[in-house]
């Protein structure tokens, strides 16, 4: 393990997301010393209206 956990509005591609968790792989291999096998990520996708900062809503944006 790690395990990373990443909350991301709806919307990339696949191509996004490849390139995101390949990035995030190398990053944490690099810094935690440890191998791209033993690194989970897991993309939780949330849509604007369950997401408000600020007491805003971002679909309100």
């Amino acid at each position: 393990m790690p395990t990373i956990n990443v909350q991301l509005f709806e919307g990339r591609t696949p191509e996004q997301k490849r390139a995101f968790v390949k990035a995030v792989t190398e990053a944490t291999v690099r810094t935690l010393e440890c191998s791209p096998d033993s690194v989970d990520i897991l993309i939780h996708e949330v849509k604007r209206e369950h997401w408000a900062t600020g007491g805003k809503l971002w679909s309100d944006e």
